[in-house]
């Protein structure tokens, strides 16, 4: 009892309150937005599983915040075999949870399913800024960025192989250039990988993706496919009708007219800002973003504001992941990115999505609560004096 009481005063003292209160203003207002896009059911089960996931999430974010990261990051052996396995249960447990990726663990007794990339996004963004630490000297060279690529190709590689599920595989890729840049890799190894994938994308269009996936990319450019929107056109076509249907201060709250009747596919999730459209207007959409907004801009500055160099990456790392997530969601609402099946962080109902997301915070609030001088020297031997 002691110490938990210990861990509540120390997270009272030295957590990043502001985070948090910015994250459960979201996660309030998402519960909100979800009670409404669900009440057609005739049942509270979306909204208690949400409360009750942010109450373990917030749990979470307590409990890391207590953690010094680069003390878990020391073990990346452990943090690599996590991943791996953590994926691998998809082997026996793994069910497409009605989205057509088998991306969720239906373990028995257990009351949810997890998605277990959820999860792995965090620890992968923390074991690749270790790598990225510990070849910092020579970050650019043909060694370290080899060490980098391969954390990235085997996380990702695992995750298509047994989930088939393109889109969270996305997130982490993102999240992998963006730390490599902000992390010094020099710009001709990107240039190199923009050069390496236009070659290999004719193999992989022709090749690798079936045909409904290749619609989905070409309907965002080509009016001729499915125009009467039936098939490929058919989400965008009704997230559309829901958006621009509430103008701009919306229906109201529990009285859209297609929101209220189930009209919306994946209405409580993957297309809750099309919901948020329709009751809320324009008004509700811009607020969403404004809020979402500033939980980013919050990771970012803690990460901004460190000196160490492992503590910033997994910051800006964080930050990364939550830009790409809401500007894919949005614009899979807006009918201008293929749909991919991405959540709105914060908004969308999914326990473990929201779980995942107060873990990562809590993360951040552990380099918020930690503060340390720049690492590089742990790594880097000084440069020898004149004369010596």
């Amino acid at each position: 009892m002691q110490r938990i009481v210990r861990i509540l005063r120390n997270f009272g003292k030295k957590g990043d309150l502001l985070l948090l209160f910015l994250c459960l203003l979201a996660t309030g207002f998402g519960c909100v937005v979800i009670s409404s896009a669900t009440r057609y059911l005739g049942s509270n089960r979306f909204l208690i599983v949400q409360l009750a996931a942010t109450a373990l999430g917030v749990l979470f974010y307590i409990l890391l915040t207590s953690v010094d990261l680069e003390g878990l990051a020391e073990h990346r052996e452990l943090l690599f075999l996590f991943n791996a396995l953590l994926l691998l249960l998809l082997i026996p447990f793994g069910t497409d949870g009605g989205t057509g990726n088998r991306s969720w663990l239906d373990i028995p007794g257990f009351p949810v399913n997890i998605q277990p990339a959820e999860i792995c996004k965090i620890t992968f963004t923390i074991l690749l800024a270790k790598v990225m630490q510990v070849h910092q000297a020579k970050i650019s060279s043909f060694r370290s960025v080899l060490a980098m690529a391969f954390q990235l190709i085997f996380v990702v590689g695992l995750n298509m192989v047994l989930s088939r599920d393109a889109g969270v595989s996305l997130i982490f890729v993102f999240i992998f250039l963006v730390m490599a840049f902000v992390g010094g890799v020099k710009l001709w190894w990107f240039l190199g990988g923009l050069g390496a994938l236009c070659v290999a994308a004719p193999y992989a269009w022709t090749h690798l993706l079936q045909d409904y996936q290749k619609n989905r990319i070409l309907v965002i450019f080509d009016p001729s496919i499915d125009p009467q929107g039936l098939d490929e056109r058919w989400h965008f076509a009704q997230s559309l009708r829901s958006l621009t249907g509430g103008g701009l201060s919306g229906q109201g709250l529990f009285q859209g007219s297609r929101t209220q009747v189930g009209a919306l596919n994946a209405q409580h999730t993957d297309f809750v800002f099309s919901s948020i459209g329709e009751e809320l207007g324009l008004l509700g959409c811009a607020f969403t973003l404004l809020l979402l907004g500033a939980v980013v801009c919050r990771v970012i500055y803690v990460g901004i504001k460190t000196p160490d160099y492992l503590s910033r990456l997994v910051c800006l790392g964080t930050g990364a992941a939550l830009i790409f997530q809401i500007c894919v969601n949005v614009g899979m609402c807006l009918g201008v990115v293929p749909v991919i099946g991405l959540t709105l962080p914060f908004i969308s109902y999914g326990g473990s999505s929201i779980v995942s997301l107060y873990l990562a915070m809590g993360v951040v609030s552990s380099v918020h609560a930690h503060p340390r001088p720049e690492a590089r020297s742990r790594y880097v031997q000084p440069p020898s004096q004149a004369g010596y």
